[in-house]
């Protein structure tokens, strides 16, 4: 009697491309935050991902935002890994965006349009609307294929019930791909969006689970629902301030092209002559209306932005909609210049800032751009004085080292000189301030200003140095 061997079956969707950090699944921490051995395809770099793993919790909890973390190591230390690790453990609402420094020099736009894309892109909006839904367990699904390939589109009926009514419904085309794509079965639960057709499994239901039913780890089990089948429902929808972004710039250039060719204004849909689509944006993203405005986005207008600003700090207002600041990472951030960290620094003082998280694998190093800082000021400078100003930058601000360029000019033609040198600099150094020095001064002599609300006691000193820190 022959052998029969069983031919080899392989699951196609779970094959996936193997990459330098697919195998990463988290951080591999407890729920103590203590980073385990070996553990979510993360080893080793037991503090970095403590310290990492306290940041997400942060974020999860809408407890941070607008702040700047940086991972500085060698190559293949892990930075990118753990920046991989973070957006894993986040979770699918709080977005995560990621960019290389090197990619602003490449793209066709400006770097700071492409930075004020990517922080729009990491930060979400939870946007809540009530919608019909048609909520039930599944009884049977019929499907009528056609006798001919090609001859007539499927067709077949769904029987969905409660605890209190059964109803048969007719399936179209779309509805069979998508019950298909769900692989939705007798005995699931399921929930139909009525105003897109989004078909959503929320479990297996209790009644018609079995003892030798195979079923996996992932399984949910639900109760069937009761009351009416049609009922309104509350719904959260996640996107991005740059998803809503893109659909209102290519809606607003779309309006501009009919309004070329002329079109009769009864043949323009109706979502395209508001103003301001944002609400239309959830229908697109479960339609797939996207296709028709595919292509470049390109540069997006500084008016419609605001226009989306302001609406959505309507909803706000109105309790319709809800701010999630994620995670920006940006890689090779030594690659990036001057006039990009200016903005980042401007950015991050937004009331709409995410989390900035960037990572270089330099020591010390000059930011591109600064060397020509003196020449954009009309400033004549020795070597000695650049020094001076450099180490005067490391230990205060960037932002205050460059407010000193112009006053130390001012200060070498008080004295009648051609180039700033250090006496210049230490002179105006000694005049303004910084922020530090600036609360030291006040600490210091504060009992003789009027309105005193600072004390002299015990825990004084304390108190002092957390404010100049």
């Amino acid at each position: 009697m022959s052998e029969i061997k069983l031919s080899e079956m392989r699951d196609l969707t779970r094959i996936e491309r193997i990459g330098a950090h697919s195998h990463i699944r988290g951080l591999g921490l407890d729920s103590a935050l203590e980073a385990r051995s070996s553990s979510e395809g993360m080893v080793g770099q037991t503090s970095a991902r403590k310290a990492a793993g306290v940041i997400v919790k942060m974020v999860q909890e809408g407890k941070i935002a607008g702040r700047a973390v940086l991972l500085a190591g060698q190559p293949g230390t892990g930075k990118t890994a753990i920046a991989m690790g973070m957006a894993k453990s986040i979770g699918q609402e709080t977005p995560f965006a990621m960019l290389a420094g090197s990619e602003l020099f490449s793209l066709e736009m400006s770097k700071t349009e492409a930075l004020m894309q990517a922080f729009r892109k990491a930060i979400g909006v939870r946007i809540k609307e009530e919608t019909e839904v048609i909520e039930g367990e599944v009884v049977e699904i019929q499907i009528d294929r056609p006798a001919v390939a090609g001859a007539a589109s499927k067709t077949g009926k769904l029987t969905l019930k409660t605890t209190d009514m059964e109803t048969v419904y007719d399936l179209g085309g779309k509805m069979i791909e998508a019950l298909g794509k769900e692989k939705v079965q007798s005995g699931d639960v399921i929930g139909i969006d009525k105003a897109s057709g989004k078909i959503t499994k929320l479990g297996r239901s209790f009644s018609r689970s079995r003892d030798y039913d195979a079923m996996g780890p992932q399984t949910k089990f639900v109760q069937c629902p009761d009351g009416e089948l049609q009922k309104r429902k509350e719904v959260v929808h996640c996107v991005t301030l740059h998803e809503i972004d893109v659909i209102n710039s290519r809606c607003q250039r779309f309006r501009l092209l009919l309004a070329m060719v002329a079109m009769p204004a009864s043949y323009i849909p109706s979502f395209l002559q508001d103003d301001c689509v944002i609400a239309h944006c959830l229908n697109f993203r479960t339609q797939g209306f996207l296709a028709l405005f595919t292509g470049d986005t390109g540069e997006i207008r500084a008016e419609v932005r605001e226009q989306i600003d302001t609406k959505v700090a309507e909803w706000r207002e109105e309790g319709k909609a809800e701010i999630i600041p994620g995670v920006l990472f940006i890689d090779e951030v030594h690659m990036l210049d001057i006039e990009c960290f200016s903005f980042l620094n401007r950015a991050l003082e937004n009331d709409m800032a995410p989390i900035l998280v960037v990572a270089t694998n330099r020591g010390i190093t000059s930011i591109r751009g600064t060397n020509y800082r003196c020449q954009e000021e009309d400033v004549e400078m020795s070597e000695d004085a650049k020094v001076l100003l450099t180490k005067i930058g490391e230990d205060t601000s960037l932002r205050y080292a460059i407010n000193l360029i112009t006053s130390a000019a001012l200060a070498c033609l008080k004295r009648k000189g051609k180039i700033v040198e250090m006496e210049d600099i230490s002179r105006v150094y000694e005049l303004f301030y910084d922020v530090k020095r600036s609360t030291q001064y006040l600490m210091e002599y504060q009992s003789q200003y009027m309105f005193s609300e600072v004390g002299t006691g015990e825990g004084y000193e304390d108190e002092a140095n957390a404010m100049v820190s």
